[in-house]
């Protein structure tokens, strides 16, 4: 896997594509930065290198259309804050433009290209346009592992124009190795924790991942299809009625591969879906009609806190209540303070996809796990076994 230290970029004019898609207010400024911090080691390195940072990000969906709302101009000044270096702009990520502002950049300068998906070739994937980036540069790293599992021309496409001259940037090298140690060289015993509302959304992950770890905390909404299955009554617990046979079906292989699979033993119901609801804790196989689960109860905790600590390598995805309501986010606050606990006594934690990462961030967690990944669907689809092109693309021809 080749990455920046591989490389003499002295002089070199670099491409880096980032994931700068970050959230902003009514006033068009920056209110999460954080994927911008992510990205700062990569442009760090290619500064100390004296090489020329040229950055190139999307920001919303334009749909190939130039709109004020979704400029890159917007985030400049947040980018030279987190960075502490000046950061120069292009109205465009190609043309006479950005080729002017690429030549005007001295060495260990940092420019900011316009939004890609200005130009509808990006998200198309189009050669043409690739072609049209790669020559605003002598040498490409791809650090937005937030959008290597699309085919686009600046995170997949435009790697053929650069044989031998491209890498992964710091940060999706990291993503990839946390990723290789859960899914292949983990110390075991090996925990997958998986929650959410649906098991439909979840199966491939599921499958996948069997043959890799030892133990499976199914936990969240997705609980009560696998009750319903096994002959329990969830009285107004979501559920998916049409996926009884995949509930038993993933169970059977788990067996058959020597997965203990662990499913609430016992939830916090409420007799309505608000923070305000009357609650009652009760047997997970009989919640009376008119009641939901919504959090899992406190005997559940306990043996999940025992199986999460016991482990050497952890995978987190998806919260195991609904955590956005205080009265029934105790449940992921739990698994938050096992997965912390097993972490410092030396385990291996990853945890990844949207909703897990909001609740680690919300309740202070962030930095008392291994690794937090920055791409939501990118996270999914390796889980699911899948090769991300914008991955494949950097392996194919940093060898070339």
């Amino acid at each position: 896997m080749k990455t920046l230290q591989d490389f003499n970029l002295a002089g070199q004019a670099v491409l880096i594509r980032v994931d700068f898609n970050v959230p902003l207010n009514d006033q068009k400024q920056v209110t999460d930065p954080n994927r911008i911090i992510a990205a700062k080691p990569t442009i760090d390195a290619v500064i100390a290198a004296k090489g020329k940072v040229i950055l190139m990000s999307h920001l919303g969906r334009p749909d190939g259309a130039i709109d004020p709302d979704f400029s890159l101009d917007h985030i400049k000044d947040a980018v030279a804050d987190v960075l502490g270096v000046p950061v120069a702009f292009a109205s465009d990520c190609v043309g006479p433009l950005a080729q002017a502002a690429v030549e005007a950049l001295p060495e260990g300068g940092v420019l900011l290209l316009e939004n890609l998906r200005f130009h509808a070739g990006e998200t198309k994937g189009d050669v043409s346009f690739a072609q049209q980036l790669a020559q605003l540069g002598d040498f490409y790293v791809n650090d937005a592992f937030g959008t290597a599992h699309r085919a686009h021309a600046s995170t997949t496409i435009i790697a053929q124009f650069f044989p031998g001259k491209c890498a992964f940037g710091t940060l999706l090298a990291k993503e990839i190795d946390a990723i290789e140690k859960v899914m292949r060289t983990g110390e075991k015993p090996v925990t997958a924790i998986l929650g959410g509302s649906k098991v439909s959304s979840k199966i491939t992950i599921i499958e996948n991942i069997l043959d890799k770890v030892d133990h499976l905390i199914i936990g969240g909404g997705m609980t009560y299809t696998f009750v319903q299955a096994l002959g329990g009554q969830v009285g107004n617990s979501i559920c998916e009625p049409d996926k009884l046979d995949m509930a038993l079906d993933i169970l059977a292989k788990a067996k058959a591969k020597g997965v203990q699979v662990h499913l609430p033993v016992d939830v916090v119901a409420a007799d309505g879906f608000s923070n305000d609801a009357n609650t009652q804790v009760v047997d997970t196989y009989q919640i009376p009609a008119g009641w939901e689960g919504l959090d899992a109860g406190p005997k559940t905790l306990e043996l999940f806190a025992q199986v999460i600590t016991g482990s050497k390598t952890i995978l987190w995805n998806g919260p195991v209540g609904v955590f956005e309501l205080p009265s029934f986010s105790k449940g992921t606050i739990s698994i938050g303070e096992a997965v912390a606990e097993a972490t410092r006594q030396g385990a291996f934690s990853l945890v990844g996809g949207g909703d897990s990462v909001a609740a680690v961030k919300q309740f202070g967690f962030e930095h008392q796990v291994s690794y937090v990944s920055t791409g939501g669907g990118a996270m999914l689809e390796s889980l699911e076994g899948r090769v991300l092109p914008g991955i494949a693309a950097i392996q194919q021809y940093s060898q070339a």
